[in-house]
């Protein structure tokens, strides 16, 4: 960790804030560019070790679980064991990514802000010092951001309540009574493990869930990534690819459609001391109310910039930000799928590598251009 004084700020091309997909495909491109990490370009991270969001996640979602989990460019993920915890297969696959492309991420540091520096420069305050650089790829994705609902009664429920973040798995709800709020992929996960020891569960979203049934080809994949991608031309906060897409039917889906596990109430009014309750006059009596509510983009170290939209989101043109295009948003909105993520990496670097001033970059070495390009990693 380097700390650099007050008032020092150290120079460098890029800045890179999260070592997630998004954050570490940008890094690899740089490399790949002939940039050298902590000289040209520095990967600052504040999760405790590798892994990105992954690492937080809930022991009971083992990697067999997870959809469309795409490799790391440049590197192969094979032979994982489908039934060992998702944030551990993914937090050694991501460690193994960093010392390999040796990307040497910085962390555990925090970003406060970024603001206007000197000399065209962005300003990149964080708890190791300040830098200075021409460009900045944000990658921090939406984790630290859990969006909890408000409703009436709130707080004055006197059972548990908790958010998709700190879910800690079905054992903690063992004989209890659980509502489940959410319809995404989240909520229907949770909502299947923990009815297998729950007393009851009761599933609430605010609209009726739309399942898919059949293969999702690339078509269909295009289609909902351009859904998601109009609203942030428009400037709009962008939705979750999944939210367009659907949730898929799997056997386990099926199974708990057939026993009614999945069977869906329309969005409480109120939350009473109890439980929940509708303005028709229906009460559900709960222990437990988990929000499986999503998360929004975790971009609050932004502000100083003022990149928002009157629609409240960042307009964002390919992955630079149209208000300011040394802003690169990667994972943000239309990428925010591992192989939309990837992509936005490459993507941003390219970009990045045709902004003015940055010459160090237009005359980028060669000599990592085909470094580990078919690295295969074992789980």
């Amino acid at each position: 960790m380097n700390n650099f004084g007050v008032g020092a700020a150290r120079e460098v091309d890029v800045v890179v804030i999260g070592a997630g997909q998004a954050g570490l495909s940008g890094a690899y491109h740089l490399r790949r560019a002939g940039l050298e990490p902590d000289r040209d370009f520095v990967v600052l991270d504040h999760a405790p070790r590798p892994g990105g969001a992954w690492q937080f996640r809930w022991p009971s979602l083992t990697y067999g679980k997870v959809h469309g989990m795409h490799a790391l460019p440049g590197m192969e993920l094979s032979g994982a064991d489908d039934s060992r915890p998702s944030s551990e297969v993914i937090g050694e696959y991501f460690d193994a990514y960093e010392r390999t492309f040796d990307l040497r991420v910085h962390r555990p540091v925090e970003v406060s802000a970024v603001r206007e520096g000197d000399g065209g420069r962005l300003l990149v305050e964080t708890s190791e010092g300040a830098y200075a650089t021409r460009a900045l790829i944000n990658a921090t994705g939406t984790w630290d951001r859990p969006f909890w609902p408000r409703y009436p009664g709130q707080e004055t429920f006197r059972g548990r309540q908790l958010h998709t973040a700190n879910y800690p798995g079905p054992q903690e709800f063992a004989g209890r009574r659980v509502v489940v709020v959410g319809g995404g992929a989240s909520g229907t996960q949770h909502l299947m493990e923990i009815a297998e020891v729950a007393a009851d569960t009761f599933w609430v979203t605010r609209r009726p869930p739309v399942f898919r049934e059949g293969p999702f080809g690339e078509d269909q994949g295009r289609a909902a990534v351009a859904m998601v991608e109009e609203r942030v031309r428009r400037g709009l906060p962008p939705q979750s690819v999944v939210s367009v897409t659907g949730l898929p039917v799997t056997d386990a889906v099926r199974r708990a459609r057939e026993e009614g596990v999945l069977d869906r109430l329309p969005m409480f009014d109120r939350i009473t001391p109890t439980g929940v309750a509708w303005d028709d006059g229906r009460t559900v009596d709960a222990d437990v109310i988990l929000w499986a509510t999503g998360f929004r983009a975790a971009i609050d170290h932004l502000a100083p910039l003022r990149l928002r939209e009157p629609g409240g989101g960042i307009q964002v043109k390919g992955t630079q930000a149209v208000r300011d295009p040394r802003i690169h948003l990667v994972g943000y909105g239309p990428s925010a799928s591992t192989i939309g993520a990837n992509r936005a990496g490459r993507a941003a670097v390219r970009a990045i590598r045709h902004q003015d001033g940055t010459t160090r970059l237009h005359t980028a070495r060669t000599e990592h251009t085909n470094r580990g390009s078919d690295v295969r990693w074992n789980a």
